[in-house]
């Protein structure tokens, strides 16, 4: 009979504890508040950069003659090696130049005619002991300025006319040539397209744009609020909006030591060096974001952030215990990601921390 009343009491007693406990949860679920467990996991702090890949330079190709594009001889997108040719100009003077260049070329002419008998004459005039050294020096003189002025007129008059020419054994030509080793990203002119050329009063006309496409590099803005925690040499995770999921590293390499404003916003600009890429091409101009690892940490114990309170330096969460009493415990913070922070001190691995709800506006 006793040990029925005993095997009795402890049915009551499990019971009642079930019967507390479900009471509790209903109490607790019709208040609105639920708990979440707090865990270890990994948390990083990192700054948000917005831009896009870009070539490390871009070159503009010109030309430095006037005329019409006779022949192009790439298109957007081929690879070039330095000093293959590009465009080819067919020189268009006006009626004018190509009149004053060709009076220049008569002129030299018959000066350096005149001037090769005079100094024929002198020649003969030295041997017989006529003239003096000097004078003979002078006609010599007179014969090689009118020699060089009329090779000038001749070459210029070439280039009008023909558009090329060789000046000191180099063949100057009217075929423009790569100045680098790259890719064409870009085409201005066709062909008949004028040319006006580059010279020390004017900028001249843009014919291509060259750049080398294995040196990249992410251009983008940082908030006022992260840059003061960037430096060079940090490393970046880049996310190139057209390659979801393709791998791009990089390292910071430059900060720009004044901000700008950005749609109302305050940011500096920041250069990060692609150095790892995924298989896939980059292309200039895609859109990219570049997140800037700040500091990172590792089986850490986690808390979102929602749930934490502050007043000051003091930070507090609420605890629900296996009693489903609910109390205050002061911790201690660490590392934060916008999204979740760290507890140093405070809590232990398993703690179920209060969620209550969001209060009614009124």
């Amino acid at each position: 009979m006793f040990k029925k009343i005993i095997v009795a009491l402890i049915v009551l007693g499990v019971i009642a504890v079930a019967v507390f406990f479900f009471v509790s949860s209903r109490k607790g679920d019709e208040n609105g508040i639920t708990t979440v467990k707090l865990d270890r996991g990994d948390i990083v702090d990192k700054a948000l950069a917005i831009g896009r890949i870009e070539p490390r330079n871009e070159i503009a190709v010109k030309s430095k003659i006037s005329g019409i594009v006779k022949k192009l001889f790439v298109e957007v997108g081929d690879r070039v090696k330095f000093g293959s040719p590009l465009l080819d100009i067919s020189p268009d003077p006006t009626p004018l130049e190509f009149a004053e260049a060709k009076r220049s070329a008569e002129i030299a002419e018959v000066s350096h005619e005149n001037a090769l008998k005079n100094y024929e004459r002198a020649k003969e005039l030295l041997d017989k002991k006529h003239i003096s050294e000097k004078e003979y020096d002078d006609a010599r003189k007179d014969y090689d300025e009118t020699r060089l002025r009329l090779k000038l007129a001749e070459e210029k008059l070439s280039l009008i006319q023909d558009g090329h020419a060789t000046i000191a054994d180099k063949n100057v030509s009217s075929v423009i040539r790569s100045p680098i080793s790259g890719t064409v990203l870009e085409k201005m002119v066709n062909e008949g397209d004028p040319v006006v050329p580059l010279t020390s009063f004017q900028a001249g006309t843009e014919l291509l744009i060259l750049a080398e496409m294995t040196d990249l590099l992410f251009k983008g803005t940082v908030d006022e609020i992260d840059v003061g925690k960037l430096h060079p040499g940090m490393t970046a995770k880049i996310k190139v909006g057209a390659l979801p999921g393709e791998p791009v590293e990089g390292v910071l390499e430059r900060i720009s030591p004044k901000a700008r404003e950005e749609e109302n916003t305050t940011v500096f600009d920041v250069e990060i060096e692609i150095t790892k890429r995924g298989e896939e091409m980059l292309r200039a101009g895609y859109s990219a974001n570049a997140e800037l690892v700040i500091n990172e940490k590792k089986d850490v114990l986690l808390a979102p952030e929602r749930l934490l309170h502050f007043k000051g330096d003091t930070a507090w969460v609420e605890i629900q215990d296996s009693l489903g009493e609910i109390d205050t415990v002061y911790v201690e913070t660490g590392l934060s990601d916008g999204l979740n922070v760290e507890i140093t001190s405070g809590l232990e691995e398993g703690a179920l921390l209060v969620e209550r709800p969001p209060r009614e506006i009124e």
